[in-house]
């Protein structure tokens, strides 16, 4: 820490007038530049300099080697040691880890109507679907009966519940201007690259533990995003990890005095001259400012919060009306109130824009910025143009992911070269020769037994030719003469010593970060279980959830910063309908909405994408739910297609509890079917009786019409035959009686003659009648069709 200065800052308590002089901005530079560059070697932005750039060091495995050598030296001599000094890089692959993991998470920038216009817009909205949700049965029947549409919303997109209004409010409904506020932002990001901005964020704030980018609007290039180096900034003393409380907050510029002349065209030849003497001749303590060029000045520029009062002369008119004159604040209405003037005084935060040439007493800029970025909410508070984010800041202190493993990162260091130390002094094993006791050997085919021929015999054959006696027949202390030397043993012991302290440490780096093996793949355990695995590179990314919740937090405020400045484009810049051209090219039907946004007061809110093991875990949800069948799969792929895990797993819930209704309608309705089918069933069965039954009583009654028309027919037949019988006997009959008449009248004729042949002529006549076949089969006699005598 550097040592407490005593710095003097103008006073806020003073006239606008005087605050907008360019002796009071002097003031307020001379004081910044007494906190930040005072005359002492360490002070506070050359030891924010220096910490940074070791930190970043450390983060690209270049650090200083310096340190390792007094540690490994006797007295600085370095004469014995023969060591690659080169770090290790270890920590860059944890940064990498970390940075390249976070640098791929998409966001989708998305803007809420906040003011009144918008608020009521979506309130009418809501309420006409909820009018539609009470009165769909009274719609339902309208149109049923008279053919009468009554809703109004689409009736097949109505929620049913106030669950669904809920998620159906968040997912479906978008008003235009909406639509166009989020295509102004999306194209400014792109527009400045904001996404290799956010990955250099992303890395400072995993090596610094701090990220700091600036927005900023001119007429040339418009809207524009800065990224900012946070060892070039100043800023005022504060706690808090967003720096919402900074009244004051600064960026050191190294600029050529070409580039100077250009941009400040107000510097005269003497001035510039004045400027370059006076900055050549500073003190140049600073890691960057001793390799600086002599044409290149620092330039600090800073923005400056204080309050301002807008007062205004109220005066009676003649015609009873008031009349706002715009005033200075040092307007005092008379006391006598002749004039019937009037006081209004409002205070309001505003933004100052200074430059000060470090070194010297040239102020460059001193103005009241232009565009101030004012929420239409809380119009009296203001954002300076400068976003900044510490998670890991207490009393101003700053800690970061690879401020936490340096230490280990050295004992790492140290213990890689005591191992090459240690491998440079092994020496290979070797063998003991005792030369006496080779003497007095007789191989038997009178070769030598010499040293040479013992070492090519032990070493091609292992074996070796001793005695255990001397030719006197004492006892031989050289019968093996040949015994191997094990030098490796210590070394070998010192060698995994070396090893296990080093895993210790790179295992102490993954216990402080929290990137264990699970998040790199280095080394999995091959019996650990998939799910076991997930779970520690799920416990890994909450470790560092920090950084990526500080960048999403930068990403929101530049968002938010582009979102005002958008709005102050379109209300006051004389370009602004170029702007609208440019912006709403993409869709033309936003024309309209874009040109009448800064009525509007956007909130913006990122929402960030799902990682892979979110994305998986939501997975597992709808695959259990499609084969337990609470879901169908086009309410899996609706699913799929919300990036919002929260939203996602909450319409789930939804589609499972009305797939679950949809399915017992269902079986209702599958139960009344088969109920319908069963009654539909038993009454083409009693049909298909009845229709037996009738036609055996139809063929019955055809058979017995059959029969009788039969009998018909046989007693028809039969009264034909009797009545040609009977006919015919009628003749018989006729004939007979008119041969009897004949033979009476010859009888008569022949009284006379002779009696006795009378009575013989007088025998029975025959009778020719059928007996018995003059009676129908219904019982019908012909007896009273028998001819009458006489008639």
């Amino acid at each position: 820490m550097a040592e407490s200065v005593y710095v003097n800052f103008p006073s806020q308590a003073v006239h606008d007038l005087e605050k907008m002089s360019p002796e009071y901005g002097l003031k307020v530079g001379r004081a910044i530049e007494q906190e930040w560059f005072n005359d002492n070697h360490s002070n506070r932005y050359n030891q924010t300099q220096n910490k940074f750039h070791n930190l970043r060091l450390y983060a690209r495995g270049e650090q200083s080697i310096q340190k390792y050598k007094d540690e490994l030296s006797i007295n600085g001599d370095l004469s014995y040691l023969n060591l690659d000094w080169k770090p290790v890089p270890i920590i860059p692959k944890f940064v990498d880890i970390v940075v390249n993991g976070m640098s791929e998470r998409l966001f989708n920038v998305r803007a809420y109507s906040q003011d009144q216009y918008g608020v009521s817009k979506r309130t009418e909205y809501m309420e006409s679907i909820q009018r539609d949700m009470d009165s769909k049965v009274y719609n339902d029947q309208a149109a049923k009966l008279f053919n009468i549409n009554l809703y109004e919303n689409s009736p097949e997109e109505l929620p049913d519940t106030k669950e669904e209004l809920d998620i159906h409010m968040q997912l479906n409904y978008k008003q235009a201007v909406e639509i166009a506020e989020e295509q102004a932002i999306n194209v400014l990001l792109e527009g400045n690259n904001y996404d290799l901005t956010r990955r250099r964020l992303i890395y400072d704030l995993t090596v610094l533990g701090i990220g700091c980018v600036k927005t900023n609007f001119n007429w040339s290039e418009g809207a524009t995003i800065e990224y900012v180096d946070p060892a070039n900034i100043v800023y005022s003393y504060t706690e808090s990890p967003y720096f919402e409380d900074i009244y004051y907050i600064g960026e050191v510029k190294t600029i050529p005095i070409n580039e100077l002349a250009r941009e400040f065209d107000h510097l005269t030849e003497s001035d510039l001259q004045d400027i370059h003497s006076r900055s050549s001749k500073r003190n140049r303590t600073g890691r960057r400012m001793q390799q600086m060029d002599q044409n290149k000045v620092q330039v600090l520029y800073f923005n400056y919060k204080t309050y301002m009062n807008n007062v205004y002369k109220v005066k009676k008119t003649s015609t009873g009306g008031d009349k706002a004159i715009p005033k200075s604040d040092t307007f005092n209405p008379p006391e006598d109130k002749q004039g019937n003037y009037q006081k209004l005084q409002r205070v309001v935060e505003c933004v100052f824009e200074g430059a000060i040439v470090l070194g010297t007493d040239k102020l460059l800029k001193w103005n009241k910025a232009e565009n101030m970025m004012r929420s239409k909410s809380d119009f009296n508070k203001v954002k300076m143009n400068y976003s900044l984010v510490a998670p890991r800041m207490y009393e101003g202190r700053i800690e970061s992911l690879v401020s936490r493993i340096t230490g280990f990162a050295d004992m790492i260091q140290l213990t890689h070269l005591k191992l090459q130390q240690v491998m440079s002094r092994m020496v290979p094993d070797g063998v003991y020769l005792d030369a006496d006791g080779l003497a007095e050997i007789d191989l038997g085919n009178g070769t030598n037994y010499n040293p040479q021929e013992a070492l090519n015999m032990f070493f091609q054959t292992g074996s070796v030719i001793g005695r255990s006696f001397t030719a006197d027949g004492d006892q031989n202390p050289g019968k093996i003469p040949i015994q191997q030397i094990s030098s490796g043993q210590g070394a070998g012991n010192k060698l995994q010593a070396l090893i296990g302290n080093y895993n210790y440490y790179l295992q102490m780096i993954r216990d402080v970060t929290g990137l264990n093996e699970a998040r790199d793949a280095s080394m999995p355990d091959p019996k650990s279980l998939v799910g076991v695995q997930k779970l520690a590179a799920a416990n890994s990314n909450v470790a560092t959830r920090h950084i990526l919740l500080s960048s999403m937090y930068l990403t929101s405020e530049v968002a938010e910063a582009l979102s005002l400045r958008i709005s102050d484009i379109l209300e006051y810049s004389p370009t602004a309908d170029a702007f609208v051209q440019a912006i709403g090219s993409h869709n033309v039907a936003t024309l309209k909405e874009m040109s009448e946004l800064y009525l509007y007061d956007f909130g913006i809110f990122l929402e960030l994408e799902p990682d892979e093991q979110e994305k998986q875990l939501l997975e597992n949800n709808i695959q259990t739910a499609l084969a337990q069948q609470l879901i169908d799969l086009d309410d899996a792929i609706d699913i799929r297609n919300i990036r919002n895990v929260k939203l996602a797993n909450q319409l789930l819930k939804i589609k499972r509890k009305k797939k679950q209704e949809r399915d017992q309608k269902l079986q209702e309705q599958q139960a009344q079917a088969q109920a319908q089918a069963n009654a539909q069933a038993q009454q083409a069965i009693a049909q298909t009786e009845m229709q037996k039954n009738q036609a055996k009583t139809q063929a019955d009654l055809q058979l017995e019409q059959a029969r009788n028309q039969g009998k018909l027919r046989h007693l028809q037949e039969e009264v034909r035959l009797k009545k040609e019988l009977m006919e015919y006997e009628f003749e018989l009959n006729q004939k007979l009686r008119s041969q009897e008449r004949a033979g009476s009248r010859q009888i008569e004729q022949m009284k006379g003659d002779n009696k006795v042949e009378v009575e013989k002529t007088k025998q029975a006549p025959k009778k020719f009648e059928s007996s018995g076949n003059d009676i129908l089969g219904g019982g019908i006699g012909l007896d009273k069709f028998n001819p009458q005598i006489g008639n």
